[in-house]
């Protein structure tokens, strides 16, 4: 049996990333384990709403205190009972310290995990996708499923391949850890440059790799910069499209120079997003 773990923020709750739990967990018969990344340094309140003419309110922050933990309270019962309702093996985790770290953690013993793309774990305003998420992507230590902020039904597995290890990679993980979607219509993406052929990398190599995980696959290959015909294709597509990708972990340094894909496919596309990167 597998081991699903779901992030969640219990004072912004995802409704999102507990449908595709729900869904996944039920498809696999997989346990489902509810992180809730319940921060001691974040709360839902700014310092200034705290502050009177006189200083700090202790009142108030007694106040704020309770509403805090009235809402995680909340968020908890709502997985538990649509975990019940569903039938599910299930359980829930509370951790108190930093968030990041804490999910990081909960990852090394976790088959997959599922996450909401607009998750922050901060009450200020941060980009899409935020911090939380790409510092979540880059050292996440199992395949993660980046799920949009409203459920739809997936319809269609597009994998995506440039003949590197990596997206191979991904492509058996997926293979491995979600065998339900391959009755699924499946489709493998590639983006070539302008002057190659229309020969997807390793041809043969990989038809017949994926001949032997998916009784049909239909082939495109587009050609242009990779990252605006991917993005292009997205966006007119008329399904709710699950997509796979490879490797997002790269050095530090290289990160200020080039935008991942997964960085590019969560900010343009309201799409799932299934990355797994080999260490």
């Amino acid at each position: 049996m597998q081991k699903i773990i779901v992030a969640f923020d219990g004072l912004n709750f995802s409704e999102s990333a507990n449908s595709y739990a729900r869904e996944l967990a039920s498809l696999n018969n997989a346990y489902l384990t509810g992180v809730f990344l319940d921060d001691r340094t974040y709360t839902s309140y700014k310092i200034y709403d705290l502050v009177l003419k006189d200083g700090v309110s202790e009142k108030k922050i007694k106040n704020f205190r309770e509403l805090d933990r009235l809402k995680r309270e909340s968020s908890t019962l709502n997985f538990e009972k649509s975990s019940q309702h569903a039938g599910l093996q299930y359980n829930v985790h509370h951790d108190h310290n930093v968030a990041l770290q804490e999910l990081i953690h909960e990852s090394i013993y976790a088959d997959f995990l599922i996450v909401d793309e607009k998750e922050t774990l901060t009450h200020y305003d941060d980009k899409h996708p935020s911090r939380f998420i790409k510092d979540v992507l880059a050292d996440v230590q199992c395949p993660v499923l980046v799920v949009p902020a409203s459920y739809k039904a997936i319809e269609k597995v597009v994998l995506l391949y440039d003949g590197t290890p990596s997206s191979v990679f991904a492509i058996k993980m997926f293979s491995y850890l979600l065998p339900n979607f391959k009755k699924l219509p499946i489709e493998l993406l590639s983006v070539k440059d302008v002057e190659d052929d229309f020969h997807l990398p390793d041809n043969k190599l990989i038809k017949d790799f994926l001949k032997r995980h998916y009784a049909h696959v239909n082939y495109s290959v587009l050609k242009g910069i990779s990252d605006v015909e991917i993005v292009n294709y997205f966006s007119n597509a008329s399904q709710n499209f699950l997509i796979v990708s490879g490797a997002y972990k790269r050095s530090d340094l290289s990160r200020w120079f080039k935008t991942s894909i997964a960085d590019i496919l969560i900010k343009n596309s309201m799409l799932p997003l299934f990355i797994a990167h080999s260490k």
